[in-house]
């Protein structure tokens, strides 16, 4: 498989708002490992269309008759999180590597299940944040002790979506048994984002609130009913040292969401900062420090700040160099298992009010 780019088919690349549309088709195109070869939907005028919008020639209205392509050596799971299991189970059956976006499960037990059956597979999950080059180059510094002993960070994490408005096609954000919500979604990304820079995390305290109980649906003018939290405070110690506060936020207007993640040290401080309407995983990071440092690498694809392709084609590029080379360091689905774990110890420490080991 080396010299040549892994060829990629899509499962949920709709021309109409889809994630896949806006940040792993442009993350391929141009990529210099990867490359779109195929679409998938659920419907044949939805399928033809995705694939003339985004100048591939196969198209499938039927998800796993792509997986039967010998063309294809990666099946990208990007739908709404109850329908991964299906589709993630019947891509490890035909025996093509795996890459879901995450949560990869609608709950700890459904993502050990699936991290279970692809142990012997290449996979990815989609926590891209960990991938960006500033976060790495942070991790770096504090690895190298290049700010002495880190003491303690302030995060920021904000995004448009949870908010008071939805749209018809994301109501199942706000229902409790989707798997999908600010927790899930937007605190996963921003505390593996922690972790990665500060290593893992080993407790956790958190609050949370619902600050729109009542959702308009902004295309159809009805509401719906909020089950979930769209407020998160979380408290956490790390594998470092340090000490952590999160607050993660949903419902900010798109021109103000943004990203702080604040390191201070024995000896120093660095700073990441960036955010898009997205969340933190949808955009370029910048990195500052009190201590010189070299620049972060070129991303493969992109990298401008509200970029949603940027880390996801590090994603991409990363499970290309497991393929050629056997190897298994892209965040796959045992990764994916320990981020729910951490989430569900989140949920926890809200619920009953006493701090969770992670």
């Amino acid at each position: 498989m080396s010299h040549r780019k892994i060829r990629i088919g899509i499962i949920g690349a709709d021309t109409k708002a889809s994630w896949a549309q806006v940040s792993h088709v442009p993350a391929l195109q141009g990529h210099p490992r990867a490359e779109l070869v195929a679409v998938a939907t659920r419907h044949k005028d939805s399928a033809r269309a995705a694939a003339a919008a985004f100048g591939v020639e196969k198209w499938f209205a039927d998800p796993v008759d792509m997986m039967s392509e010998e063309g294809i050596d990666v099946v990208t799971v990007s739908v709404k999180v109850p329908a991964h299991r299906e589709l993630v189970l019947a891509a490890l059956t035909a025996g093509k590597a795996v890459y879901s976006e995450a949560p990869l499960g609608v709950s700890v037990e459904e993502t050990q299940e699936l991290a279970s059956m692809a142990a012997s597979h290449t996979t990815a999950i989609g926590l891209q944040g960990r991938l960006n080059p500033s976060v790495r180059r942070a991790a770096e510094i504090i690895a190298d002790g290049r700010i002495g002993e880190p003491l303690r960070a302030r995060v920021v994490s904000t995004s448009m979506g949870f908010g008071g408005t939805t749209l018809s096609p994301y109501i199942y954000f706000d229902k409790a048994g989707s798997g999908a919500n600010l927790l899930t979604i937007t605190a996963g990304h921003t505390l593996d984002i922690v972790e990665s820079v500060l290593g893992a995390i080993t407790e956790v305290d958190a609050r949370t609130e619902t600050l729109f109980p009542v959702v308009t649906v902004m295309d159809t003018g009805a509401t719906t009913d909020r089950e979930v939290a769209d407020h998160a405070d979380i408290l956490g110690s790390t594998t470092s040292g340090a000490t952590f506060n999160a607050s993660v936020i949903g419902g900010v207007p798109a021109d103000d969401a943004d990203f702080v993640f604040e390191v201070r040290g024995s000896e120093g401080w660095l700073k990441l900062t960036g955010g898009t309407m997205y969340g933190v995983q949808g955009g370029n990071l910048t990195l500052t420090s009190s201590v010189p440092f070299a620049a972060p690498e070129t991303p493969v694809v992109g990298g401008g700040p509200a970029d949603p392709a940027v880390n996801v084609a590090q994603m991409y590029a990363s499970l290309a160099h497991d393929l050629e080379t056997a190897r298994h360091d892209t965040p796959g689905f045992a990764h994916a298992l320990h981020n729910a774990r951490l989430i569900a110890a989140v949920a926890r420490a809200a619920e009953s009010g006493n701090r969770q080991t992670a």
